[in-house]
């Protein structure tokens, strides 16, 4: 009786797969005309991506199957749906799917967890076949491999590569390490991860001629980080700019707000009314005709001046917070 349980579930498989095939077929077409790959996520090209190199074993867990994203090794044998894209995987998906029929069910897979996104490392065929059955979850083997970035299943090769600049910000400035805690500083357009570490060059030039000693950019970075950025995202979320701005993020703001500052001091020189991000700000929502809120223009923020070209007035100020700052110790 076991064998002909056995077949049958055998039997099952080989019908499934060839249902799975068919359906991977529909889904490579229709990638086509969308001009979108239905392929998975090559954990490779992530972790290269991403610069990830910790690894932390995380356990034995129950994973939701639609997180699964990639493979390690196996990425273009699946759809992004885990959907068979070869006829040679026939047997052993059949063998597969006739093991998780039975009664003692598949074994735990193994992943990598980068983010929201899990990339199987031992058990393609497990996925697809649970996902074809309509499991929602999974056991798993979990190493994550840590990131402040936000990966998750199905994003676009555009954001895909928005990312990929934003980790190359975060590997230069050593962020994630001086500051683990930090603030997204992602932006809309690739382009300007550049402009922001040079706001970081910057800030390290003004420390240096400050100290009169040589500041590493790490160190350059995280103070920056704290009386620069920080501040300007802590008023931005106080006013909840975001609201006027859907499809921008905090860091686009921040740039914008810079840009705004450095304009008004290009056009107006030393008498230009607007001075810090508050001021810049209140230009914003006037500008667009928009009530500004309540304790806005009054706000007493004392962000440092980037926008401004006169690098001697940021030294003075750089070397006033210093003071204040030793004075209260």
């Amino acid at each position: 009786m076991p064998d002909d349980v056995n077949n049958l579930n055998l039997m099952e498989g080989v019908s499934a797969f060839q249902s799975a095939r068919v359906r991977a077929f529909w889904d490579d077409a229709l990638a086509l005309v969308r001009g979108k790959p239905a392929e998975l996520l090559s954990f490779e090209d992530i972790r290269t991506r991403f610069r990830l190199r910790e690894e932390n074993y995380r356990g034995l867990q129950e994973i939701p199957l639609n997180q699964i994203a990639g493979s390690v090794g196996r990425y273009r044998e699946f759809t992004s749906k885990f959907l068979p894209k070869r006829n040679k995987m026939q047997e052993r998906w059949s063998r597969v799917y006739a093991q998780a029929s039975g009664m003692t069910g598949l074994p735990p897979i193994e992943v990598y967890q980068v983010g929201d996104v899990y990339f199987v490392r031992d058990g393609n065929h497990r996925v697809s076949v649970a996902r074809q059955l309509g499991a929602k979850t999974i056991q798993a083997h979990v190493t994550e491999l840590p990131t402040s970035l936000a990966l998750r299943p199905g994003m676009s090769e555009a954001e895909l590569d928005n990312l990929t600049s934003y980790a190359e910000f975060l590997d230069i400035t050593r962020l994630p390490f001086t500051r683990p805690n930090h603030q997204s500083m992602m932006l809309s357009e690739i382009s300007r991860y550049d402009d922001l570490l040079g706001h970081v060059n910057l800030h390290r030039a003004v420390m240096e001629s400050t100290l009169a000693q040589p500041v590493t950019i790490e160190d350059a970075a995280a103070d920056w980080y704290d009386h620069v950025y920080r501040p300007a995202v802590t008023l931005i979320r106080k006013y909840d700019m975001l609201k006027y701005m859907p499809k921008r993020t905090e860091g686009d703001l921040y740039l914008w707000m810079i840009d705004h500052l450095r304009e008004v001091k290009e056009a107006y020189g030393d008498e230009a009314e607007a001075r810090t991000f508050s001021d810049a700000l209140v230009d914003y929502l006037t500008s667009r005709r928009i009530p500004v809120p309540k304790g806005l223009t009054t706000e007493k923020d004392d962000s440092v001046k980037l926008a401004r070209s006169d690098v001697e007035r940021q030294l003075m100020e750089y070397r006033a917070r210093l003071a204040r700052e030793e004075g209260g110790d």
